[in-house]
């Protein structure tokens, strides 16, 4: 293994011979499952790798677009662009056709992935952005596209692997480009291969077992799913399943179907998970929900998970009676939410991380009875809380390269030696556990000097069954002696529950008076001076985050 540590190029020709057979990624689709053993994923990657050097003729470090859902072939292009010495740039599928030419417009690729739902989008790309030489369908060819398919190149797998300097960029991820200038993050090879041995140290510790199915949920172009979810679990042998879709009911069939073990997940999903298991239960009989409840109460002293996997059978079968837990990150995790899957009996290992980090900064494996730690961080990282901010800072072989073609923005998060600024409001604990508490860009600075951070006060209000999402911001005040100081307002929207069962003018009343009650467990100048219910769900992205900036806007309004 002395090799494949240093080298991801031996690390992926390693990994195809020792799992040749196993299946690596596999889908759903209409006529049945489409499954990739190792070896097979290896051949469709060289096959591709192939045509790109010797009929594309692209050079080391030119860029591959990918825009596609998640899917085995994702991870080919992925592999076809190290083999080839190209820089994968794995794009949002949800974003409009500006936010993706602005993209492009910097990174400037010469060959764009697509699937058959966003071919349209490639072409009008292609039209737009001189630097695309050409567009590959990643699905099996069909009549009404032109473009050429995966599945149609040439059988020639024998091709010259281009070796790249440790330093040199893997992927560049775009953590926006909706407006000014698009931030791409520079992943190096060397930060891969420093994740993927942080990663192996925890995850030994989570799941000992030679053979893990795993369900993928969270896009391919979130970073965390393409270190964690794919890589990581790839250098482990595992079996990769994607879904077609989020709702519920297909993922739980899914986990059923192949006897998923473990999960990434993003908070938002959790919570979804949780409130269908609510539902049903409050459609049940008075005899389950006393016993759910007996149970739920008895469990919080119960240790072994074996035995609340036991009390809760009926709740584990749904999830296919394997599924015993998941890593939980790009979001801060609700405590309820974390405590209730792990009363009855699946472990929820709340992570951190951030895109510049490549992304995984700390997962908390060891300390089961404390969800609002995000762990310590991993093997390969520093962390320190700057005394002035209450800024984490980190440093490590993690960290990117920087952000493409912005030298000055690296900059201002990059100090020379090393240290990276996070943006984030942390505590470090005497046992070195992390607790993330707020961001700086989110902070509310009030009339008299004082902070209050979104979080914290969110975390009181969405404890209320009344309410289905909350954002709390700083809105400015524009009259009077504290003309342009900021005030704490609340945007709330009412679960289905309530606007189901009575009028708006009732809601609105009802939503403001449960505000009001939760915040009298807040300090005063922490409490919302106003309360807007809104019956629009809340702007977010891709990975469930809330969009502040587009909530203050409709606030502003």
């Amino acid at each position: 293994m002395g090799l494949c540590k240093k080298n991801v190029l031996f690390l992926l020709q390693e990994r195809t011979e020792k799992y040749a057979d196993k299946v690596a990624l596999g889908m759903k689709n209409k006529y049945g499952w489409r499954e990739f053993t190792y070896r097979g994923i290896g051949l469709m990657s060289r096959k591709l790798a192939h045509y790109l050097i010797n009929e594309l003729n692209v050079q080391k470090g030119d860029r591959l677009a990918i825009l596609s859902e998640s899917k085995p072939e994702y991870g080919a292009c992925v592999f076809a662009s190290v083999i080839s010495g190209m820089t994968a740039v794995p794009l949002d599928v949800k974003l409009t056709k500006y936010e993706l030419k602005s993209i492009l417009s910097d990174c400037e690729p010469s060959v764009i992935m697509v699937s058959e739902h966003n071919v349209e989008m490639a072409r009008y790309l292609k039209d737009v952005i001189p630097s695309i030489k050409e567009v590959i369908l990643m699905d099996e060819p069909t009549a009404n596209i032109d473009e050429k398919s995966i599945y149609e190149l040439p059988d020639n797998y024998d091709c010259k692997w281009r070796f790249r300097n440790s330093n040199s960029t893997a992927f560049i991820i775009y953590t926006s480009g909706t407006t000014g200038a698009p931030k791409g993050v520079e992943i190096t090879f060397a930060n891969m291969m420093a994740q993927l041995e942080d990663l192996k140290v925890a995850l030994d510790q989570i799941l000992p077992y030679k053979h893990v199915n795993i369900l993928s949920i969270l896009p391919m172009n979130h970073l965390f799913e393409m270190t964690v979810g794919f890589s990581t679990f790839l250098n482990f042998g595992f079996s990769v399943y994607y879904t077609p879709s989020l709702k519920p009911k297909d993922v739980l069939s899914i986990m059923r179907e192949k006897q998923v073990e473990f999960m990434i997940v993003v908070p938002a999903f959790l919570k979804l998970l949780k409130t269908g298991i609510e539902t049903e239960l409050n459609n049940s009989s008075i005899t389950v929900q006393t016993a759910f409840s007996i149970m739920f109460k008895l469990a919080k002293f119960i240790p072994s998970y074996r035995i609340k996997k036991f009390m809760f059978k009926k709740i584990h079968a749904k999830f296919g009676g394997h599924f015993s837990g998941c890593i939980s990150g790009g979001a801060p995790l609700d405590v309820s939410v974390g405590e209730f899957f792990e009363r009855i009996g699946i472990k929820v290992y709340q992570g951190y991380g951030l895109s510049e980090t490549s992304p995984v900064v700390s997962v908390n494996t060891d300390r089961r009875g404390d969800i609002a730690s995000v762990g310590r961080p991993l093997k390969s990282f520093e962390a320190r809380i700057d005394e002035q901010t209450g800024e984490l800072m980190l440093k490590g072989p993690s960290v990117m390269k920087g952000y493409h073609n912005h030298p000055e923005l690296t900059a201002e998060v990059i100090e020379p030696d090393g240290w990276l600024h996070t943006g984030d409001i942390a505590k470090i604990s005497k046992e070195g556990h992390i607790y993330i508490t707020g961001r700086i860009k989110n902070m509310i600075v009030l009339s008299g000097g004082k902070k209050v951070f979104p979080e914290e006060v969110e975390s009181v209000i969405e404890k209320s069954p009344y309410i289905a999402e909350v954002c709390v911001l700083g809105t400015s005040r524009t009259f009077g002696a504290k003309d342009g100081t900021e005030e704490i307002t609340a945007v709330i929207v009412p679960s289905d529950e309530v606007l189901q069962k009575y009028e708006w003018d009732t809601v609105e009343k009802l939503i403001k008076d449960e505000v009001k009650k939760l915040s009298l467990r807040l300090t005063p100048y922490k409490r919302p001076i106003n309360i807007i219910v809104s019956k629009e769900p809340l702007p977010r992205t891709t990975t469930r985050k809330v969009k502040r900036k587009e909530v203050k806007e409709l606030v502003n309004v």
